[in-house]
């Protein structure tokens, strides 16, 4: 079994180009130092971006969820988004990359005087890593689906851990993964405090029925911009869509359902907690909005 981050190797990622704090270099010397914050306890951010047709897809919402990102956690790492962005496009150009590839920005407190907490005890400079490699969704997984477990560990409010947060902190989260998987799962579905279906572990989770979508009210699940996309498109199209407190026996007796992310776009769902959905794999609503993604994806790389 595998989740939706599931992809095929690529034998071209083995000479790529990692960017390390400026400089472009071979995999093999992509190091950072075990006093960096971001090894010694999870302190940065971080965004996934798409390559597709000579365009870093929807840039500036993945730049401005970043730099938010850094402002809750007082990061000044000294660029500006647009000479962030620059590095980013020189990250690609040295790869010679123009589509298919997935890139992962990382940004950490840096290197720390010692191994504690304080975030007064670092050096002053941040760490910046950014990987490009050349990944693309599996495509059985479009007919095979997701069989999502829901798991014990719940999506957590603002105040505690905000889901809304891309925090390199993703503890929670995997023992959530780990959970499905030891109760047959591909991915976890998960619930917010007040027991009503919220997120899955690395996406967010859609439903369908009776032809109109369904998903939480995003007040505990990750501020994704593909959700945002999926949203925004249902209501260009004048598909019904509700956000709101869903039970889960509602989402188990759904007609359909599936779930988004930058790496996989919308990925359908097979079965939730052994029940499987009655629709053939992509249902019809979930073909519908995949069309509706890649046709946006195409309108976002013609605006280059």
């Amino acid at each position: 079994m595998a989740g939706s981050q599931d992809f095929a190797p690529d034998p071209r990622n083995a000479d790529l180009k990692i960017y390390v704090n400026g400089a472009l270099v071979p995999r093999s010397e992509a190091k950072v130092s075990v006093f960096d914050a971001g090894f010694v306890l999870g302190d940065g951010v971080w965004e996934g971006l798409r390559l597709h047709k000579g365009r870093l897809l929807f840039l500036e919402a993945h730049i401005d969820r970043l730099y938010e990102g850094l402002a809750a956690i007082q990061l000044d790492i000294g660029l500006t988004q647009a000479e962030l962005v620059a590095e980013i496009e020189r990250t690609v150009k040295a790869n010679g990359m123009e589509h298919g590839a997935h890139l992962r920005l990382m940004v950490t407190r840096g290197e720390k005087k010692a191994v504690n907490q304080d975030p007064r005890n670092w050096l002053g400079k941040p760490t910046i890593v950014i990987t490009a490699e050349y990944k693309e969704p599996s495509p059985e997984i479009v007919t095979r689906g997701l069989a999502l477990a829901t798991s014990d560990i719940r999506c957590t409010p603002a105040e505690m851990f905000d889901m809304r947060l891309n925090s390199h902190s993703r503890l929670a989260l995997i023992r959530a993964l780990i959970d499905a998987i030891e109760r047959g799962g591909d991915e976890a579905l998960m619930l917010d405090p007040n027991g009503y279906v919220s997120s899955c572990n690395a996406t967010n989770f859609f439903w369908v029925k009776g032809g109109r979508v369904m998903t939480s009210t995003g007040d505990y699940c990750f501020n994704g911009v593909t959700r945002a996309n999926v949203i925004a498109l249902c209501r260009r199209h004048d598909i019904p869509i509700t956000l709101g407190d869903f039970e889960l026996g509602d989402v188990q007796a759904a007609d359909e359902a599936f779930v988004t992310g930058t790496f996989g776009g919308l990925t359908p769902v097979r079965s939730i907690d052994g029940h499987d959905l009655p629709e053939a794999l992509p249902g019809p609503m979930t073909r519908t909005l995949r069309a509706a993604y890649e046709a946006l994806k195409d309108e976002d790389a013609g605006a280059a």
